[in-house]
């Protein structure tokens, strides 16, 4: 099958169906990258099909209408644009801020949002712990959202003080997801959030185990976090 075959299909079995302009965005997305992973590590992922599933439709298992659309999203460590690129041309109603440490990254992201027509997308060039305390960032968000950046206890920092009282940080994780979300309550609690969901999700044609972790930011985070930039990673919460 073709890309845009695997990608609509894998993405229908989902319960992302994507409308023919959406197909048209992400096969422009896939092939930039593809492209520019040539000359600069995206991704070790390069076969098209799994481009399309292990990327792209993965990106979607976090949305829900009601959380995201018309609503202000952070993609902290966002990499190659995922989740939140993917999350924006599935409901291009949402305001995107992608965060990622290296400028390299970044340009590529901006070469794709403008290749694509994306509007109301940032590209943010910061390390997690410095968007944190950044007045223009902090508890500015509706919702954070973060794939496999780093163990749940340290995301937790990077996360939650950007996503506002009342707002939601979703952290998308691999098979040892439970490990992570016993490890991370004490830190949760202290930033200000709360677990309220863990919900095993599931890649149309995979056998592996991931989930959605659910942290509702109930209390302002306390302006000691996050730390400065490695100590949550040596010291977590």
């Amino acid at each position: 099958m073709s890309f845009r075959e695997t990608l609509q299909q894998a993405a229908q079995a989902a319960g992302y169906p994507l409308t023919d302009q959406q197909l048209d965005q992400f096969g422009t997305y896939a092939d930039l990258l593809l492209k520019t992973n040539r000359g600069l590590n995206l991704t070790a992922i390069t076969d098209p099909d799994e481009v399309a599933v292990k990327h792209m439709v993965d990106s979607l298992l976090v949305y829900n209408k009601e959380r995201f659309h018309n609503h202000t999203i952070v993609d902290v460590g966002t990499g190659a644009g995922f989740p939140g690129l993917p999350l924006k041309i599935y409901d291009p109603g949402m305001r995107v801020t992608l965060i990622d440490s290296l400028q390299k990254r970044l340009n590529f992201l901006q070469q794709v949002v403008d290749t694509l027509g994306l509007g109301q997308v940032r590209c943010t060039h910061a390390r997690a712990e410095d968007a944190g305390k950044d007045p223009a960032l902090r508890e500015k968000f509706d919702v954070a959202v973060a794939r496999a950046v780093a163990a749940l206890p340290v995301l937790a920092e990077y996360c939650l003080p950007l996503v506002r009282v009342g707002g939601v940080f979703y952290a998308m994780k691999g098979s040892k997801y439970q490990e992570e979300v016993d490890a991370a309550h004490h830190a949760v609690e202290v930033l200000g959030g709360k677990i309220t969901d863990v919900r095993p999700v599931h890649l149309p044609g995979l056998e592996d185990h991931r989930a959605i972790i659910t942290i509702e930011k109930v209390r302002p985070t306390p302006k000691q976090y996050p730390r400065k930039a490695g100590v949550a990673s040596k010291r977590p919460l």
